[in-house]
């Protein structure tokens, strides 16, 4: 497309708030629609877009939706800073800006034979949820699909009704757990790793994709590694605050790498290589 109409991924563009889902306390879905026709939106799963408030600010906020649905665009967002707290405040009809998509993607079609495991910790499940979705709209390309996740409490896990769905997937199972349990919770009572034995973990022909607080990729990267999963086969997310979200204004430069830009998403092979005084996770 050329001239007025054209569609240009670096200027924000309005979109409208269809629907507002609460996940958790501070935690909310967004539905957003364009109000233009400069073109489609087309993103990959795993990528991030900037969303603005007018007057308050822009934040970097992942694409929970699935590339492979049709439908608006979803984001998951916690109310953590003024923006975001900003965007709390806001109702269906109402309007925010939004410009890219930005970053590169999970792997998909790498991943198709393979055994996958998702890991996933709080608000976490939001980016994996694309991947996931997308994984499970053609699940006979996959073998075993097991989704592990954790959070602080049993009221700050997200995307419930979707969990008891996805487990009632032939060859999918949702393993879930919180770090301190309520009167009513009676699951298991842990970080996210101490799935690790009621997954039945295995990397034979397994992929691990990780999501979640920089420590605990940290440290589930780690068990994974010592249960004998490859370097390549351990994907992740890296938390940065990516402004620009183009590579140029530097915020999340580590060493050599721009997470907006080469990542969000790096295998542990890519991590390691990585300047330890950078404070990756």
């Amino acid at each position: 497309m050329t001239g007025a109409s054209a569609y240009n991924e670096y200027l924000p563009r309005p979109t409208k708030i269809t629907a507002i889902r609460r996940e958790t306390f501070d935690v909310k879905t967004f539905s957003l629609e364009f109000l233009d026709d400069t073109g489609r939106f087309s993103y990959q799963q795993g990528q991030f877009a900037e969303i603005s408030v007018l007057g308050e600010g822009e934040v970097p906020i992942s694409i929970t939706s699935s590339p492979t649905r049709k439908g608006p665009l979803e984001f998951t967002i916690r109310a953590a800073g003024r923006v975001t707290r900003a965007m709390h405040e806001l109702e269906v009809g109402d309007i925010l800006h939004l410009r890219g998509p930005y970053g590169n993607a999970f792997p998909f079609e790498e991943l198709k034979g393979r055994n996958l495991y998702f890991v996933a910790g709080g608000i976490g499940l939001a980016p994996l949820r694309s991947l996931i979705n997308m994984v499970l709209d053609s699940k006979r390309d996959f073998e075993k699909v097991k989704i592990l996740y954790g959070a602080k409490n049993p009221e700050e896990l997200c995307s419930r009704d979707e969990l008891a769905n996805w487990n009632e997937i032939p060859g999918v199972e949702v393993l879930l757990t919180v770090d301190r349990a309520g009167p009513a919770w009676t699951g298991p009572v842990g970080l996210v790793t101490a799935l690790w034995d009621a997954a039945a973990l295995s990397p034979e022909n397994a992929v691990a994709i990780l999501c979640g607080p920089p420590i605990m990729i940290k440290f589930a990267a780690a068990g994974l590694s010592e249960r004998g999963f490859p370097d390549e086969a351990i994907v992740m997310t890296l938390e940065r605050y990516m402004k620009c979200g183009v590579g140029k204004c530097g915020h999340c430069n580590i060493g050599g790498s721009f997470v907006c830009t080469d990542g969000p998403v790096f295998d542990y092979s890519q991590i390691k290589r990585m300047p330890a005084k950078e404070g990756v996770f």
